[in-house]
């Protein structure tokens, strides 16, 4: 039995049973032309000048904007999420100085490589079943995946614009496959955050202007991963001991009250040397050591000079004496943002 255009009329269906077989938790379906004021939405941000320094957002925006922008061909989006909920509390090293705090979606394997293999493996069999042309995206692309997500219903973008899922909370990984296929889709999913303002709450940087607005220039995770110059002063006090990236505004997500750490892909179960790695002993590596450390992880990409950076600005922050010497030694670094770090740093504890 086929159903429009000579396809099966059971397509959907088997593409969700295929999608969980590769390790989805979440598929939806959305027309290409679903989410209309993206592009939209996302000059106005550009315009703002909220994307810092990420030049790319702004170099490929049209393409950006929307699916058919970048192919021409796609008629259909396969919206998929896999889940990375962590096992324990993503704030608990809040108050422990001496220890580096990093983001849950990096303690475990690269999720460009999980996603884009899991993307891979059920692009080759959809195209096999149905002899459509399709292409694969996670993360790198000029693609919107959360207005795309949430057009495919697989949850919504919150009031810190990152998706919320009813099942999965703020701990999905996103990826899209974009098909040449007219697939019946997906009802869009309602906004659920209701007068909840958890996440506008946490964030230490209030780096949003307003709830759905993110100033990327404020945010921890900008300034952490993207950000290659110093952070601001005005700002450092308030990174506190993250060293890459920063989960308070997801972690505090009531929806994640219905996300199961069990459902996460094993890929992504942190590696122990990440759970609460010490300042003392990032602060002194070299890009030998950094790379020997980050192996195998997306912290690698973000290079010696940034990790160190941000170990002696969580230094700082740390009010712990034990780690003047260390901190003293980085004054002489050849790269002139740790110098920097490491000389604000001082000052800091030296005065504790």
């Amino acid at each position: 039995m086929t159903g429009d255009k000579g396809q099966p009329s059971d397509i959907v269906a088997r593409i969700r049973a295929k999608a969980a077989e590769c390790g989805f938790v979440a598929c939806g379906i959305a027309r290409a032309d679903a989410a209309p004021r993206t592009a939209e939405r996302l000059r106005e941000w550009l315009d703002e000048g909220r994307h810092g320094s990420m030049i790319w957002m702004e170099e490929r925006s049209q393409q950006r904007g929307s699916p058919a922008a970048l192919w021409s061909e796609v008629r259909s989006v396969i919206a998929l999420g896999m889940s990375y909920a962590p096992a324990v509390d993503p704030l608990a090293l809040a108050e422990v100085g001496d220890r580096g705090r990093i983001s849950v979606y990096a303690q475990g394997s690269d999720y460009h490589d999980v996603v884009k293999k899991a993307l891979k493996a059920l692009g080759r069999w959809l195209a096999q079943e149905s002899g459509c042309d399709l292409k694969v995206f996670v993360d790198t692309a000029p693609v919107m995946e959360k207005p795309l997500s949430e057009a495919a219903g697989l949850g919504w973008q919150g009031k810190h614009t990152n998706l919320v899922s009813r099942d999965h909370g703020s701990w999905l990984f996103l990826g899209a496959i974009y098909t040449t296929l007219d697939l019946a889709p997906d009802v869009a999913a309602r906004d659920r955050c209701g007068s909840c303002d958890a996440c506008q709450r946490a964030c230490p940087t209030d780096a949003f202007p307003a709830p759905y607005r993110l100033d990327a220039r404020r945010c921890i995770s900008y300034l952490t991963i993207e950000h290659a110059g110093p952070i601001p002063v005005e700002l450092r006090a308030g990174v506190g001991n993250r060293i890459y990236g920063c989960d308070d505004c997801l972690a505090v997500c009531p929806w994640n009250k219905f996300a199961d750490a069990a459902a996460a892909n094993r890929a992504f179960a942190g590696r122990a040397e990440f759970a609460a790695p010490r300042l003392a002993d990032l602060i002194v590596l070299d890009d030998a050591g950094f790379r020997e450390v980050f192996r195998g992880s997306p912290i690698k990409r973000i290079g010696r000079n940034r990790m160190v950076r941000n170990a002696l600005i969580a230094a700082g922050n740390s009010g712990d004496r034990a780690l003047v010497e260390p901190v003293r030694a980085a004054c002489g670094d050849a790269d002139a943002v740790v110098r920097d770090a490491a000389e604000w740093a001082l000052a800091r504890l030296e005065s504790v």
